[in-house]
C-alpha cells in the first residue's frame, strides 16, 4: 500500500505506506516539502496509536501498556515543528506495542512466539533488548510485568514485520538518501519522549532533554554540541547520551562518512503533557517553538558542513 497526495497550498507532499493488520490506516506517513525543504528528516517511531481490536484484547492492561509504551502525543509537537522548519517528517501510525521500529528485526524474544521458530540464537548485541523485555515486540514493562495474555503466533509476527516494519524502514532509508543526494549531507533527528528522570539527590534538577549520538558514533560532534548549546541557551537542562544514547535507528542510519548524521532527542513528557502525562497541555506550544528553532539552527549547520550549500541539486 502506498498513497501520495500533494498539498499545493503549502507545497507539502504526503505519502503513506505499509499496513496495520486489523486497521484501515497505513503503518506510517511521510511528509516532505519538495521546494522549501531543508537537509533534516525528523522521525517519530513511537507515535503510533492505531490499535487493532485484536491487539487491545490480547493486552493484559491495554490502557497502561499504551501509556507506558507510547511516546505519548509527541506527534502533536513533531508535526508543526517539521512544517514550520521545512523538514521532512516520518511518523509511525502503528503502535509500539505491536512492533518497535527502533529495534533490530532480529531482536526477538522467541519464547513469547508460538509456531515454527529459527534455530536458537545466542546472546548478542542483536537481541539484547528482547532479553530485557523490550525487543522488537515488547513483552514486559518495568513495574507491570508481562503485557500479553497469551503467546504471539509466528504468522502474526511475520505479518507485522512485513506490513509495518519493513515498509517503514524502506521509506525512511529512501528519504534520507534523497535528502543527502540533494544537499550533500543530511541530519536525522529521531524524536522521542521520556518519563521524568529521577533525582540523584534532593537538590538535583534532572535533564529535560537528552541528546543521544551512540557516544559519538552516529553524528558529527559539532552538530551534537550545537544542539546542546542551543537548548542550554534557552534555559533548558540537557544531558548527553545518559541515560539514553539512541537505539537501532541511530545504529542503522548514522553513517557520518557518507554525510548521513543521526541523533536522538528525548523530550521529558512533563514539558508538553498534563500532570497525568496523558494529554497535551498548554506547555506543548512552547516546546514546539523551541524545537522549531532547533531544527532550523541544525539545518543551517548541516548545509554549512555539507560542502554543497551554494549549489543544492534540483528538487525531484
Amino acid at each position: 500500500m502506498r498513497e501520495i497526495q500533494s498539498e499545493s497550498a503549502t507545497d507539502i507532499e504526503l505519502s503513506s505506506g505499509g499496513q496495520i493488520a486489523g486497521c484501515a490506516g497505513p503503518a506510517y506517513r511521510l511528509w516532505r516539502s519538495a521546494q522549501c525543504s531543508v537537509p533534516v528528516l525528523v522521525s517519530v517511531p513511537h507515535s503510533g496509536r492505531c490499535y487493532p481490536e485484536a491487539v487491545v484484547s490480547a493486552l493484559r492492561d491495554p490502557a497502561q501498556a499504551m501509556l507506558r509504551l507510547e511516546d505519548r502525543y509527541i506527534d502533536v509537537v513533531a508535526l508543526p515543528v517539521a512544517a514550520s522548519a521545512g523538514a521532512s517528517l516520518m511518523m509511525a501510525d502503528a503502535p509500539r506495542a505491536m512492533i518497535d521500529l527502533n529495534r533490530s528485526a532480529d531482536d526477538i524474544d522467541w519464547s513469547m512466539v508460538r509456531g515454527e521458530k529459527p534455530r536458537a540464537v545466542r546472546h548478542s548485541l542483536a537481541n539484547r533488548r528482547s532479553r530485557n523485555g523490550l525487543g522488537l515486540v515488547p513483552r514486559r514493562i518495568p513495574g507491570m510485568g508481562e503485557i500479553w495474555r497469551q503467546p504471539l503466533e509466528k504468522a502474526e509476527l511475520d505479518n507485522w514485520i512485513e506490513g509495518i516494519y519493513r515498509p517503514y524502514h524502506i521509506a525512511l532509508a529512501s528519504e534520507l538518501e534523497r535528502l543527502r543526494d540533494r544537499w550533500g549531507a543530511v541530519l536525522l533527528i529521531d524524536l522521542h519522549s521520556m518519563p521524568p528522570l529521577r533525582k540523584t539527590h534532593p537538590e538535583d534538577r534532572p535533564a529535560e532533554f537528552v541528546i543521544g549520538d551512540r557516544f559519538g558514533a552516529s553524528c558529527d560532534p559539532g552538530l551534537v554540541d550545537l544542539a546542546i548549546r542551543y537548548l542550554s541557551a534557552h534555559g533548558r537542562r540537557v544531558a548527553h547520551n545518559r541515560p539514553y544514547s539512541g537505539g537501532y535507528v541511530l545504529d542503522r542510519y548514522g553513517q557520518t562518512a557518507r554525510g548521513i548524521h543521526a541523533m536522538q532527542i528525548e523530550v521529558c513528557r512533563t514539558s508538553y503533557l498534563d500532570a497525568n502525562l496523558d494529554q497535551p497541555s498548554f506547555r506543548a506550544g512552547a516546546i514546539t517553538k523551541l524545537l522549531t528553532g532547533l531544527v532550523e539552527t541544525m539545518a543551517a549547520e548541516v548545509e554549512a558542513i555539507s560542502g554543497n550549500r551554494q549549489m543544492p541539486q534540483a528538487a525531484e
